[in-house]
């Protein structure tokens, strides 16, 4: 049965027998960003016709190395690998440019060619580092030579205006950080709080004429000539408006900071938010100094997905909680699949597939969710990847339809290419145990153009307890000691061969909800785990 009137029913997927061949030669193909390892959305095109699946597999392969900074591997795949190499690293290093975000479009193939080109269209998401993000299309062309598929490397194929005359330069013009107060009058600075200061800087941006600026400019290559404006950055006239007003709490953001020091100097990010108004209450960072991971960082959310992926499952009545759906070892789906320790719970309930976070009983799921549903779930309950203004740049998530039954297997556990960041999985928390969305804020008084609908009441009350029963007797149980009713939940998210797991968790208390993310933290239990108890038993309670 099917409760979304608006949702189609699941579609049955051909899977063309060549393309076998092209997805079991990228599967370790890592992710774009630091989404996990099925970012690179590898998998073939439905039906026989159209452009071979193995150009496709290579291309969106070279989009994922390039994202995820594996330059040799990326240039690798071109016919020119030392001058894309090259390239490709002056190119991101010298416009600053952090985890580009890379989607493939759809492909053609040339007509004229005989089926030996093919040419992929791209959206790059640019994050230059302290400004924003420059977004522009591009085009990959691709060649069949002695039987293997090739990037036809060109200048144009990483921006359709880079020539052999013609490069980009960044200049950008630094503004001081913003002066701010908490929700309460007090004063926030970066001395006080060091990892205030890349939010702090943004929020200039939400002053008429504030924050910094700068451009990316197209210049002769020869005598620096400015041919073009590519992008913007900022506003051209700054004025003082005094300090601006934040929905942060002092004493919840120096808990956090604090908290942070458990990840023994790993990347990680934090956020605390309410969650009767989506108003936040501290964003953490470590390094306090770098990139605003927090709110625009791009992850595989991994097994805290699992509250949105039993949304939809319990929505339309897929699953109960004393439903029996087991827990293997292993399952295989295109690729095999695995839980954390390779743990097992033979005759397993729902309810103990959660708390236990097993992977293989939420992808034995898969076929009661129609493909399109997890991401439509996400968008009309949680308000994920809709536009959110929270005061200072944000990612705000993205849930595409699975290309084929492997990302369908991978979505049901937060991989594939699914995408959040804390901000996200903090919201999604309190979306959960409140049972209606409101748009994360970190400036009160912010635009809201988001649209969503509230969570029927029975399965809020069953997400509740699924919550409050994975911190008294399942993987979150670091939690238990704390005082008050506290939910939770757990994710380990893959990476890539070459980097250990990421370790999440997210958990709620006193109307307060919170998520935080270790890279390279292996469990979530045991390097996010820490992070939200010192958290959780050092910030105040109301």
């Amino acid at each position: 049965m099917n409760t979304f009137p608006d949702l189609p029913p699941a579609r049955p997927r051909s899977r063309p027998r060549r393309a076998v061949k092209a997805l079991v030669g990228v599967t370790a193909v890592a992710a774009v960003a630091v989404g996990g390892a099925w970012g690179a959305g590898l998998g073939p095109f439905a039906g026989e016709s159209g452009p071979d699946p193995e150009a496709v597999a290579e291309a969106r392969a070279f989009l994922a190395d390039w994202a995820a900074g594996r330059l040799p591997d990326a240039a690798a795949r071109t016919t020119r690998p030392d001058r894309a190499q090259e390239v490709l690293s002056s190119f991101t290093a010298g416009l600053d440019i952090e985890k580009p975000v890379l989607t493939a479009g759809k492909p053609v193939e040339d007509e004229d060619s005989g089926g030996h080109a093919v040419t992929v269209p791209y959206t790059a998401r640019m994050p230059v580092t302290g400004l924003g993000t420059w977004t522009y299309t591009a085009e990959l062309p691709l060649r069949e030579r002695g039987g293997a598929w090739k990037v036809d490397w060109r200048l144009s194929l990483v921006h359709p205006r880079l020539s052999g005359t013609e490069k980009f330069r960044l200049e950008r013009e630094e503004a001081e950080p913003v002066r701010a107060d908490d929700r309460a009058g007090r004063t926030l600075s970066a001395a006080a709080h060091p990892s205030l200061g890349p939010v702090l800087t943004q929020l200039a941006g939400s002053i008429p004429g504030g924050g910094p600026r700068g451009a990316v400019l197209l210049v002769d290559r020869v005598t620096g000539e400015v041919r073009r404006t590519e992008a913007t950055f900022g506003s051209e006239t700054p004025k003082d408006a005094g300090p601006v007003r934040t929905t942060l709490d002092a004493r919840w953001q120096a808990a956090a900071e604090q908290a942070l020091e458990k990840t023994g100097g790993k990347n990680a990010a934090l956020v605390a938010l309410r969650v009767d108004d989506g108003e936040i209450l501290a964003v953490a960072n470590s390094p306090a100094d770098g990139f605003n991971r927090a709110v625009s960082g791009t992850y595989a959310p991994g097994s805290t997905w699992k509250i949105v992926t039993s949304s939809a499952l319990l929505l339309k009545g897929a699953v109960a909680p004393d439903d029996v759906v087991d827990c293997p070892r292993y399952l295989t789906v295109g690729k095999r699949f695995q839980n954390v320790e390779t743990s097992a719970h033979p005759g397993a309930t729902f309810r103990k597939a959660f708390t236990e976070s097993c992977n293989t009983a939420f992808i034995g799921l898969r076929s009661r969710l129609g493909d399109g549903e997890l991401g439509e779930v996400a968008k009309r309950y949680y308000g994920v990847g809709q536009t959110w203004h929270v005061g200072v740049p944000s990612y705000d998530g993205s849930v595409p339809e699975p290309g084929d039954a492997t990302e369908k297997a991978a979505s049901m556990i937060g991989q594939g290419r699914v995408q959040a960041n804390p901000l996200i999985m903090a919201s999604v928390t309190a979306t959960a145990v409140s049972g209606r969305f409101h748009q994360p804020v970190l400036v009160a008084g912010t635009e809201d153009t988001t649209r969503t609908e509230p969570l029927p009441p029975r399965v809020v009350d069953q997400l509740r307890t699924l919550l409050r029963a994975t911190v008294t007797e399942g993987t979150a149980r670091v939690l238990a000691p704390l005082a008050g009713e506290v939910g939770g939940k757990t994710g380990t998210a893959e990476v890539s061969d070459d980097q250990e797991n990421n370790g999440w968790m997210v958990a709620h208390r006193d109307g307060v909800a919170v998520a935080c993310v270790v890279e390279e933290g292996v469990t979530g239990s045991g390097s996010a785990g820490p992070v939200l108890h010192a958290l959780l038993s050092a910030a105040p309670r109301s």
